[in-house]
């Protein structure tokens, strides 16, 4: 009867060593899928934001539209790389930083 106990238990051990391995490649393949569905949903859209947003403002040109803090205004002069001029109202121009622009609007044809 010892034999037979000692067979079962060798058994059983056997049994949960293989549950625990095929337990821990699921677990990591549910960490890539889960992964995965994040980078689709969320990462991959805001990169794309992200880069329509840098285009957009490196392709702002004298009498561009810009939105600065809620304030709409127009480009008047585009000083260097990274400074603007902008015309908010009759007789006033800001410099702002081109980082600072939070939004181009669409020109009107």
């Amino acid at each position: 009867m010892f034999i037979s106990e000692a067979m079962a238990q060798t058994v059983q051990t056997a049994t949960n060593t293989a549950a625990t391995s095929g337990s821990g490649i699921a677990a990591f393949a549910q960490l890539i899928l889960i992964f995965g569905i994040l980078y689709l949903l969320l990462i991959r859209p805001q990169k794309k934001k992200l880069q329509r947003h840098e285009a957009a403002l490196n392709a702002i040109t004298k009498g561009s539209k810009v939105v600065i803090g809620g304030i709409i205004g127009t480009v008047s002069k585009v000083e260097d790389n990274n400074e603007l001029t902008v015309k908010i109202a009759d007789n006033t121009e800001i410099k702002v930083i081109r980082g600072y622009i939070s939004q181009v609007l669409e020109e009107e044809k």
